[in-house]
């Protein structure tokens, strides 16, 4: 049985995000494990430009950003009712979710 379980989260939406680190601690904590985090990691910033009218008008430019927000979860000392909740859980479509032993 691993010692501590490292939970890594990623979304577009932090709402999503939260309300996802909030179901695993609850679920964690309601098993007598303890929990480290959620920790907010930087957001992954990525901008796009794109040309709206490419012949005629070179200066009309729109720009896009995609922002992938993270989080990080440690629980330390789990037990076999840990690991049961947390398979058990429903998160949210659109949060990924790593899990390190």
């Amino acid at each position: 049985m691993p010692r501590r379980i490292r939970i890594k989260l990623k979304a577009y939406d932090y709402r999503l995000i939260d309300r996802s680190a909030e179901e695993i601690v609850s679920a964690a904590e309601r098993t007598g494990a303890e929990v480290s985090g959620p920790v907010p990691l930087p957001t992954d910033i990525r901008r796009y430009t794109v040309n709206t009218a490419p012949h005629k008008f070179e200066q009309s430019k729109e720009q896009f950003e995609l922002r992938t927000h993270k989080r990080l979860l440690d629980i330390h000392e789990p037990n076999n009712d840990t690991m049961e909740a947390l398979s058990q859980l429903n998160l949210v479509a659109g949060v990924d979710v790593q899990i390190k032993g």
